[in-house]
């Protein structure tokens, strides 16, 4: 790590303050109010040192209480431990960090091994001890563990050492050290309170002061002031004492004052200002101005003209092993230089700006912090930019203070840096220190570490290690070193755009700056071609090497486009890369995209001619074409790129080389027609690359007539007129060139027009927009509308789109108001003919759209408007006719138009409802057209039925009956009537529009499903409302619909004729049933379709069945036991019935089938009718009543599991609800019932003791939240004044902070947290006598629930709400449901138990388990 360049120069002069290159300071950065007056250091002193309630700064972002930071505990350097301290505490090492790359190595790392040498020499030698401190200025001066002081010159060599072992053991290690500004006298300070002073001259010892301060106390700092007779000194009591010397009548003495007493807080750290030669003139060099950090604020005072305090910054909350620092430096900020203190104590530095203005008023202005992550032990200003710092596992962060960005990391552990913790611990004088104090002391190494003129001294136990700024060249050899090409070069153009931070020994003056960076720049490029070649695998994959160049080549071109050195990369870097065939390719491709983005615009012709042939040879013509358009191509050979173009069909790229080679803008065109010309005469269908051709023709010749280059860009504009004037002239040619004899004429034209019509015509369209007061592109646009008509109307070629395209555009040109064109009329009258009457009826539709268009551009002023509409109606041309008739108001005629167009049939209804609504028509067109939709009413029914409903009811509500009468056909009215009347077909009808038309219509409307849709009568009936039901019944029964009858009997409140339908209706099917099922007489192959069959009857006998138990359901509530059984026994008896007919073992299934049938009834019939005359009626009954018990015992277990089953389920929900309801009191006992204990012992409103005067009874209330009130500071607080029972009380802290007033929470009750939420007691306190007993108290507790207590509840039933009780229930499992034993047997599958019908079925779970 190590380097030793030349170490022997300690002074480096490009290190010195550079004025110019200092970046202005933004002091406006932050709005802080200045400090005008700050306060007298008496006020300071008296000052409690009281951490709860510290100075705040306006500014309160300063203070970050935060973070404090880890890096805290443990003394001792990673490698060593402190030389005046023997106790080596071990320290753990930190984990480490990356360097930052991009900014390289900005620090200089060199160990003064000549001093190192002679350290530990004398160590050994004159047992001088370790070294305990240092400081430089013009010398450099180490200081001993035993007392003696090594003054070393720039050279290295040791020139002085003052003192002896002898005054070592009497006053201690050295603790501190300073030389003043002239490099004349020296101070040592020592760890037993003793100050000397030495003429650094001759090493003769001026002054011993042992007075100057408290005995018994080490020195921390003894610091020369710019001042010659003034310094300061700082003690391990944490005061702080001024130091004049004197020399009267000969005599040297030193008086000393205290400016900081350590009883009022101790200092830690003292820092004056030091001014270079060249600021000595400086207004606030005049104020000796000093900062003092304690272990609490920073103190900024100045020493003349007498003393005050400027400013006085608490740090806020830090972490007390945190080390304070300080650090001044004169800075540039708005063309002024001022001083800047750099002061923190963790891991957050601030900076105060100090200046001066024009009233010679004194401004300290905070700036912007910065903020790191680790806890700082060193700060050091390197230059007015840059800050180096050193945090606790010693690491250096070299860090830029405008931009923040940290450049540097170095690891310092082999330094073995000293600690100068014993001097904080005092432990030479018994160690009589605060705790505070010593546990700072840990990590200071204040005495190690000494910057000068932009370098920084590092002590260390064997070695001195001097840190310096790397010059930008030194740092982009550097990264050469280390063969870091492509980092070298990105750190060079950092230094060349003026990007880089920490820079040094470059211009100010950008041109300057710019010239020398690129001339490094330059020499680093063709450093990189050399090694990459050299680099370069001579053996393995091609793709190895490819990936080899891929990284390296774009590189390269990128920095000399950057540097706009094309010259260097054609004529130096390319010719070295050619002779690798793979680089060359690399090359070649990776210009690819800077000519396309037009970086490169010029190529030298060598490198074109390789570019061109590469890409030729690996068939990336694509590429080739790319590149072709966007570059300068005049030193090519036009005749070969034009080939190469041409064969690979390039013919963008070939027709912008004619253009921009030769400015020849008409011999592209010859070569893509004579390509595509032929073809097209031929009749033959043109393949994709015709089309292309074509296509790119088109869009050529009108970028050629609209002024515009092909590809990208603009023609020339001296140009622009004669290449519109070559193109035209080309177009209207009689023959091409080398024509044969049979070419017709006008090929150019015709070829076009035969290529693509409209857009050709669309071209010239747009060219004329520009003709306007040119006189000879008028005449040019007559001669080609002249060409135009003359090769379409006499050609059969062409199809009547391609005419009608011709004609459009025509009439657009005439249609304009400028119009000069001349077209003869007959040729329209021609065109129509032509149209209109065709020799067949292919392209019909074809036709019609290409004569609307034309009549819709202006053309209809071409035509004789009888003529037209009489071929237009011949020639069915419907929308032809209704152009007509729109512009002469014939709306009614327009209706007949829609009736007999086949395709716009279902239009006419949207075209009727907006004539009929909309403004804009009169009053006997609108009549006109209703009197015609009236006379075609059955015409628009057989279009679509829905919508002409929708019709009627708008705008014809009042003709319904006449429109029924005329349409005559039954099926007609049934489908009109159902979409006006019924609702379930009126989806697309607006519920506006649906009208209410007498019951007539409606029983029509019956009558008519009965006939043609019998399925959807029962749910019109239900649906409708409007029919009467006498009437409605006589239809439904002369059709013999039951169901409906029975529907509609049972509306009317006829119950019993309702059921006997229904139950006719039954016995007829299950009569039907058992007559099927006894014909067991077929043959066997009709066997499988009685089964069919049988399958199917009783599919509609359950169905039947369903219909008459809802019946019997539905009335049974309202009836008596008389009335239930007449309905429900008859239906018993029906079902049973037929069961007698059912003989032989071919009916089995079916009878099975019946009984289940007849279970179902039982179940059903047994809510409403007692069991016992059900049993009763079932053995009365011949099927059951005969025989052995056997034969009804399914029956009679079915009703008995259905009992059981219900029994269940009671016991089961009255338990569930039991469980659920002590579960939940027992909770909200606990909770009300529960002790509460305050937090505090006062009110937290009005923040006194609970228990304010001893006499009083004061009534406090405690929430569960643990905050307690006195009740009258809660009732003033409240808004509202209500009864003290009924009081709503909740906890105000809590209900604040959640951002609610009181007046407010009525409205947020639900949603107030936990904290004010279960509990509160109200307790009186009272005194009784003067007793001992301070907290004898009353204590009572409301019983009542009040307003918080129900809120808590309702808390907890939310919380532990499970899924709910009828979830549970319908979760029941089978098997629960048979765990109970002795209740029943479990039944047969088929004998109608409840278990196995799923309308029954239950599955049972145990409710869910809440933890207590």
């Amino acid at each position: 790590m190590a380097e030793s360049p030349d170490c022997r120069s300690l002074v480096s002069a490009s290190s010195q303050l550079n004025l110019m290159e200092i970046e202005a300071i933004d002091d406006k950065e932050f709005d802080i109010p200045q400090v005008d007056t700050p306060p007298t250091l008496e006020s300071i002193l008296n000052e409690p040192e009281d951490e709860d309630e510290p100075f705040i700064l306006e500014d309160t972002c300063l203070l970050n209480t935060e973070n404090i930071d880890a890096h805290s505990c443990e003394t001792s350097s990673l490698a060593s431990s402190d030389s005046g301290d023997r106790t080596h505490l071990k320290r753990n090492a930190k984990a480490v960090e990356t360097n930052a790359t991009v900014h390289g190595s900005v620090l200089r790392r060199n160990v003064l091994k000549g001093i190192s040498a002679q350290i530990v020499s004398a160590a050994d030698k004159v047992d001088a001890g370790l070294p305990t401190a240092i400081t430089v200025s013009s010398v450099i001066a180490v200081g001993t563990s035993h007392g003696l002081a090594l003054v070393f010159d720039q050279n290295q060599a040791l020139r002085l050492c003052l003192g002896t072992t002898a005054t070592g053991a009497e006053y201690g290690a050295v603790s501190a050290l300073s030389i003043n500004h002239d490099c004349t006298r020296l101070l040592c300070g020592f760890a037993k309170g003793q100050i000397t002073m030495w003429d650094l001259a001759n090493g003769k010892l001026l002054r011993t002061i042992t007075d100057a301060h408290p005995p018994g106390t080490a020195i921390l700092h003894v610091k020369f002031t710019d001042h010659p007779a003034l310094a300061v000194c700082n003690d391990s009591g944490g005061s702080v004492f001024e130091l004049s010397f004197r020399r009267v009548m000969g005599m040297r003495t030193c008086e000393s004052r205290c400016l900081f007493s350590g009883s009022k807080g101790e200092v830690c750290c003292v820092e004056p200002l030091h001014a270079g030669t060249e600021l000595k003139d400086h207004p606030i060099t005049q104020y000796s101005l000093l900062a003092m950090a304690s272990l609490t604020k920073i103190l900024l005072i100045g020493l003349k003209p007498s003393l005050k305090v400027w400013m006085t910054f608490p740090y806020g909350k830090t972490d007390p092993a945190s080390v304070p620092l300080l650090a001044w430096q004169f800075v540039a900020a708005q063309k002024a230089i001022n001083p800047v203190l750099a002061f923190c104590r963790g891991d957050t530095i601030h900076f105060l700006l100090v200046k001066k203005d024009e009233s010679g008023t004194i401004h300290v202005i905070k700036q912007r912090q910065l903020q790191l992550n680790c806890d700082l032990i060193s700060l050091s200003w390197i230059n007015p930019r840059t800050i180096v710092l050193m945090d606790s596992t010693e690491k250096l962060r070299v860090v830029d203070r405008p931009s923040q960005e940290e450049l540097e990391t170095v690891d310092m552990a082999e330094l073995q840096l000293v600690y100068n913790s014993s001097h904080f611990k005092s432990l030479a004088t018994g160690g009589n220190v605060s705790q505070a104090l010593a546990l700072v002391g840990e990590k200071t190494c204040y005495q190690s570490v000494c910057s000068y003129a932009g370098q920084i001294m590092y002590l260390g136990t064997k070695s001195v290690h001097i840190m310096t700024l790397r010059n930008w060249r030194e740092r982009v050899d550097y990264l050469l070193k280390q063969e870091k090409f492509m980092e070298a070069l990105s750190l060079a153009w950092s230094f060349h755009e003026g990007t880089a931070k920490a820079v040094l020994g470059l211009f100010a003056d950008p041109a300057k700056r710019k010239g020398v960076v690129a001339d490094k720049m330059v020499e680093i490029l063709l450093q990189y071609v050399e090694r990459s070649l050299k680099k370069c695998p001579e053996h393995g994959k091609i793709q190895v090497m490819e990936q080899h160049f891929q990284d390296v080549v774009p590189v390269m071109v990128d920095y000399c486009l950057l540097l706009q050195r094309t010259d260097l990369l054609f004529n130096q870097i390319y010719p070295r890369l050619v002779e690798n065939s793979v680089a060359r390719g690399v090359f070649l491709e990776s210009l690819e995209p800077y000519i396309l983005s037009e970086r490169i615009g010029c190529l030298t012709a060598p490198v074109m001619r390789d570019l061109l042939s590469y890409f030729q040879e690996n068939g990336m013509m694509d590429s080739v074409e790319g590149c072709l358009v966007h570059m300068d191509i005049t030193n090519l050979d036009i005749q070969q790129v034009v080939q190469m173009c041409w064969d690979n069909q390039l013919y963008d790229a070939m027709i912008y080389v004619f253009n921009s080679g030769m400015n020849d803008y008409i011999s592209p065109m010859e070569k893509l027609f004579q390509a595509i010309g032929p073809p097209l005469q031929e009749g033959k269908p043109l393949t994709d690359e015709h089309v292309v051709m074509g296509n790119k023709l088109l869009v050529y010749i009108s970028c050629c007539l609209a002024g515009r280059a092909y590809p990208l860009g603009d023609i020339p504009e001296d140009l622009v007129p004669q290449v519109k004037n070559q193109v035209f002239e080309f177009l209207i040619r009689l023959h091409s060139v080398e024509a044969a004899q049979e070419e017709e004429v006008y090929p150019y034209i015709r070829t076009l027009l035969h290529f693509d019509t409209r857009e050709f015509l669309n071209v010239l369209a747009l060219t004329f927009e520009d003709f306007k007061n040119d006189k000879q592109a008028l005449e040019y646009q007559q001669r080609i509308v002249d060409i135009l008509l003359k090769v379409m109307v006499d050609n059969s070629d062409f199809t009547p789109s391609q005419v009608g395209c011709l004609f459009t555009f025509l009439a657009r040109q005439l249609a304009k108001p400028d119009n000069t064109l001349f077209v003869n009329r007959k040729l329209f009258d021609q065109v129509l003919e032509f149209l209109c009457s065709p020799d067949d009826d292919s392209r019909h539709t074809e036709r019609q759209q290409v004569l609307l268009e034309l009549l819709q551009v202006g053309g209809v002023v071409q035509f004789d408007e009888g003529r037209l509409l009489y071929l237009a109606e011949k020639a069915e041309f419907y929308q032809i006719c209704e152009f007509m008739y729109e512009k002469k108001h014939l709306y009614d005629k327009i209706v007949d138009c829609y009736l007999k167009d086949p395709l716009r049939k279902e239009e006419l209804f949207n075209y009727i409802h907006n004539i009929l609504s909309m403004p804009g028509y009169s009053a006997e067109e609108k009549h006109s057209v209703w009197v015609k939709a009236l006379q075609h009413f059955k015409d628009l029914v057989r279009i679509n039925a829905a919508k002409t409903a929708e019709l009627v009811a708008v705008h014809f509500a009042d003709e319904v009956h006449s429109i029924i009468t005329s349409l005559q056909d039954n099926y007609l009215v049934f489908q009109f009537l159902k979409c006006l009347l019924d609702p379930s077909s009126r989806e697309g009808l607006n519920s506006q529009t649906v009208l209410k038309l007498g019951p007539d219509l409606h029983e029509l409307l019956v009558d008519l499903l009965c006939q043609f849709s019998p399925q959807q009568v029962i749910v019109f009936l239900k649906t409708s409302q409007d029919y009467r039901l006498e009437e409605t019944i006589q239809i439904t029964e002369k059709h013999k619909l039951h169901e409906a009858t029975a529907y509609l009997l049972e509306r009317k409140g006829d119950v019993q004729g309702a059921f006997q339908v229904l139950l006719q209706t039954l016995k007829g099917k299950l009569h039907k049933l058992a007559m099927e099922s006894s014909d067991s007489d077929k043959p066997d192959g009709e066997e499988e379709e009685t089964a069919d069959e049988v399958q199917s009857l009783l599919q509609r006998v359950e169905e039947a069945l369903h219909d008459i138990i809802a019946l019997c359901q539905r009335s049974s509530s309202g009836l008596n036991q008389q009335q239930r059984e007449a309905l429900w026994f008859p239906l018993l008896e029906a079902m049973m019935s037929p069961q007698k007919l059912l003989k032989g073992a071919d009916t089995i299934h079916t009878s099975e089938a019946l009984k289940e049938l007849t279970m179902k009834v039982l179940n059903s019939m047994s809510s409403f009718i007692a069991p016992p005359a059900i049993i009763q009626r079932i053995l009365q009954d011949p099927v059951y009543g005969k025989g052995k018990l056997a034969e009804i015992q399914g029956l009679i277990l079915g009703m008995l599991e259905t009992f059981n089953y219900e029994q269940t389920l009671l016991e089961t929900t009255t338990n569930l609800l039991n469980s659920d309801l002590h579960w939940s009191l027992s909770h909200l006992r606990k909770a009300v019932s529960k002790g509460l204990h305050p937090r505090q012992d006062h009110c937290n409103i009005c923040l006194q003791q609970y228990k304010r005067r001893q006499e009083s009874e004061e009534e406090i209330v405690i929430f569960s939240c643990g905050h307690l009130y006195h009740c009258q500071c809660l009732q003033r607080k409240e808004t509202g004044v209500l009864s003290e029972r009924q009081y709503p009380w909740s906890c105000y802290k809590c209900t604040s902070n959640q951002g609610s007033r009181p007046a407010d929470r009525a409205s947020s009750e639900s949603s107030r947290s936990r904290s004010a939420s279960l509990a509160q007691n109200k307790v009186t306190s009272a005194h009784r006598g003067i007793t001992a007993e301070a907290h004898g108290r009353k204590m009572m507790a409301e019983a009542t629930l009040d307003a918080q207590q129900t809120q808590a509840w309702d808390q907890f039933r939310t919380i532990y709400r499970g899924p709910s009780r009828l979830a549970v229930l319908t979760e029941l499992t089978h098997s629960h449901g048979t765990e109970r034993a002795g209740l029943s047997n479990p039944a047969h599958p088929g004998t109608g138990s409840i278990y196995h019908s799923e309308n029954f079925q239950l599955k049972l779970t145990p409710p869910p388990l809440v933890e207590e």
